[in-house]
């Protein structure tokens, strides 16, 4: 039997268990035409009830969103970007693409706006809820509207916590459109969160963000600075700074896009000097962050006596992020040109800067490590100053002007030792003054400086500085 008929406006009738009372169903008196009715096929929640769509399909709805006292619920679908107006109920088609609510601007206390998921799109297509100057929940964010289904109901209480969201249905986050994660050392600089990692970590993004906040960051990525050159009986070059790639500064929406996942964080060490104490110094180690690499500062040349630099390997500059100082050439009258390279393997924007040349004329100087800013200071052929390490590069990243990755001096056996570059490079050593090369500053990827003729504690070339990463998001209005 595929229907049944119940003519003269029948009653269809359901009886209780003793059969003494019943529940009945019968049409109108009059009909205008046929009507089907189709029940849905699942039972919807508690305080649901059954709704048509005109078409004759019932389907269930929470009465709370139908019926809400002080809202006039407007007919006209919202179908893209929209000021909301106080005392009105939208229902919202994001089946097209995401859309903007902007909530009325100046609200009086007691202002009330509604919102509904028309088509069960908000997953697909999010609503943001605009909050127009005002807070909402508290906070001077905007609101992000993501589950299917969803509605909401927001009431203007005070300047204090601003909109207040007085029914949610379907709403399992109210996340702003702002990036956020876990990680480093956290502070805040007006409206950007700063992470910062002086040691290897992880960078956890739990939301994603928004392009209508944020879905990007800035970065600063800076590694390990090189080792100053060591020698036997004369000087030698400073080591090369780490080299530093950044995005920063730039808009809001930073340089790099990221998702919610973690992202390992590497934070390259110093070089430290092999032990032969002539040798060059030991090259800085690579920090990392998502797609970016920043490669270790390389180590400055050493000095031997027994024979020019570039027959013996170990003892010549090295490349790297920045380059190490030239070796000290082994004869008097002569100079030393084959530095070390910066920039290597390379970037753009560059990483870093040659090292400087050294010289044997007539006192035996080692040149400056490069710098981020500036290539190491070359040793004069002439008595006087060894080469100072190369200019690093202010920052102000982390919300005050800091300077990184400066190149280490070079040594010297007479005259005066080399400066480091600012921004963490260490000054070379020295006979005349009796000074120990000193090491690059931690944290900000400066080379060491040069050892000089000094025989007390050791002859060494100073570590180099360790790198950092530091990674900066805007994180509200």
């Amino acid at each position: 039997m595929s229907e049944i008929k119940i003519n003269s406006q029948g009653e269809v009738k359901l009886f209780d268990s003793d059969n003494s009372n019943y529940i009945g169903l019968k049409a109108p008196g009059t009909v205008s035409s046929d009507q089907t009715f189709i029940l849905p096929n699942a039972d919807g929640s508690a305080n649901n009830a059954l709704k048509t769509d005109g078409s004759g399909n019932l389907g269930f709805v929470d009465v709370t969103t139908l019926v809400t006292q002080g809202i006039d619920w407007q007919s006209t679908l919202k179908t893209g970007d929209f000021t909301a107006v106080s005392g009105e109920g939208y229902f919202i088609n994001t089946t097209s693409g995401a859309i903007t609510a902007t909530l009325p601007a100046s609200p009086s206390a007691g202002a009330i706006v509604a919102f509904k998921d028309y088509a069960a799109t908000f997953a697909t297509n999010n609503l943001t809820v605009g909050r127009n100057s005002s807070n909402i929940q508290g906070s001077a964010v905007d609101s992000v509207l993501s589950t299917n289904r969803a509605s909401v109901v927001l009431v203007y209480v005070d300047a204090t916590k601003g909109w207040l969201y007085v029914q949610e249905s379907n709403v399992q986050n109210l996340a702003p459109p702002y990036v956020a994660a876990t990680g480093g050392t956290i502070t805040t600089s007006g409206d950007f969160k700063i992470h910062t990692f002086t040691s290897s970590g992880t960078f956890t993004v739990t939301n994603a963000g928004a392009a209508s906040g944020s879905n990007s960051v800035d970065y600063l990525v800076i590694a390990g600075g090189a080792s100053g050159g060591g020698f036997d009986n004369y000087a030698a070059s400073g080591g090369g700074a780490g080299g530093m790639r950044y995005s920063f500064p730039n808009p809001a929406t930073g340089g790099l896009p990221v998702s919610a996942q973690a992202y390992p964080v590497t934070v390259g060490a110093g070089g430290t000097h092999p032990l032969n104490q002539h040798y060059a110094g030991g090259s800085g180690t690579n920090s990392v962050f998502s797609s970016v690499t920043s490669t270790g500062g390389g180590g400055g040349g050493g000095y031997t006596n027994i024979g020019p630099p570039s027959n013996f390997p170990n003892y010549i500059a090295k490349d790297g992020g920045s380059g190490g100082g030239a070796a000290v050439p082994q004869s008097f009258g002569t100079t030393n040109t084959d530095i070390g390279d910066g920039n290597t393997p390379p970037v753009s924007p560059s990483q870093g800067n040659n090292g400087g040349n050294s010289t044997g004329n007539p006192v035996f100087l080692g040149g400056g490590g490069g710098g981020h800013n500036a290539v190491g200071a070359n040793a004069p052929p002439s008595p006087g100053t060894a080469g100072a390490g190369g200019a690093g590069t202010a920052l102000t990243i982390t919300g005050s002007p800091v300077t990184y990755a400066g190149g280490g001096g070079g040594g010297a056996n007479a005259g005066t030792v080399g400066s480091g570059g600012s921004g963490g490079g260490g000054a070379g050593g020295g006979t005349a003054s009796n000074i120990q090369a000193t090491a690059g500053t931690a944290n900000t990827g400066g080379g060491g400086g040069g050892g000089g003729n000094n025989p007390t504690p050791t002859s060494l070339g100073g570590a180099g500085g360790s790198g950092i990463v530091v990674i900066r998001y805007k994180y509200q209005n």
